[in-house]
Order: structure tokens, then sequence, then C-alpha cells
């Protein structure tokens, strides 16, 4: 398989079960299946509903989704412009190296230059190493010195109050 048989488009809101799909997989993958209480009336509400605040692109070869990336507007008060924050990039296991991770990320940076935004980031597992390699090969650079911080939960109601 070589690159032209890989295309990107746009998620619709009849592709939820596949984003769904994936969603799961990944989480499998990253050992937090445990966490994942999204299902089809969430996702289609948070990317096709009234007040859509995500997007999503599906890789398909051979006109079969294999791959999707999940993005968010984020903005940077360092630069004065927005970004693409890359919520979920995950490849159906078996299609892996065949480029369409690199082609999904291609179709994030197109949107991010042609947006005219200043950035394209997104975070990795620590311990996920294929990940950080083939990101690394497309040029992408750790942040070091910097801790992800979150509040869900219980704890986000307390702070709330």
């Amino acid at each position: 398989m070589n690159a032209l048989d890989i295309s990107i488009r746009p998620a619709q809101a009849d592709d939820i079960a596949i984003i769904l799909g994936f969603i799961r997989q990944l989480a499998d993958y990253e050992r937090l299946s445990h966490e994942v209480v999204a299902d089809e009336a969430s996702i289609h509400e948070h990317l096709f509903g009234k007040d859509v605040v995500a997007g999503a692109l599906l890789a398909e070869l051979n006109g079969v989704p294999r791959g999707f990336a999940l993005y968010f507007r984020s903005f940077s008060t360092f630069l004065g412009r927005p970004g693409i924050y890359l919520e979920d990039l995950f490849v159906d296991p078996e299609y892996r190296s065949r480029g369409i991770g690199r082609a999904l990320l291609r179709s994030l940076a197109k949107l991010v230059v042609e947006r005219g935004y200043g950035r394209l980031e997104w975070a990795v597992l620590d311990w996920n190493e294929p990940a950080i390699d083939f990101y690394a090969r497309l040029g992408a650079e750790p942040l070091t010195g910097w801790t992800v911080n979150r509040v869900t939960g219980a704890a986000l109601e307390r702070l709330a109050e």
C-alpha cells in the first residue's frame, strides 16, 4: 500500500459509531478503557450538534475507515493566534506504518496553515515510544518542563463551589 490509497475526509454525523469505536480502541491501547464514558449521543452533540466544539478527520484506506484524528481549536496567548489541539490520533494496529497517521497529521497541519493559526500540538503518554518516535520523525518537538494538570469529577465539582 502507498499513500495514494489513503484518503482523508472530515467526519460526518453518520460516522459517529466509527468515531466512538476508534476512541474505544485508542483507550484500550492506552490502558484507559475504564475512563471512557462517551457515547454516541455525546459525540454527536459536540461534533455535529448546536454547539460544535471539536472536529474529526477519518482516514480511509480503499474506502474503509482505518484511522481518525479528533481535534479542537485552542489559543496561544504568547502567539496571539489560535491553534489546533489534537486530542486523539489512532490508526488500526494492523494498518500502521502505511502512511495513515502521517496523512492525518499532514491534513491537520494544512488546516492550521490555511486558517492562519500558529501551531498544532498534542500530548503523548510518556511510555508510548512508538508514537514518540513517529512524532519525532515528523519534526515534532516534545515540550520539557511542563506538567499537564487536570481537574475532573468530584474535584471539579468542589472547585466550582
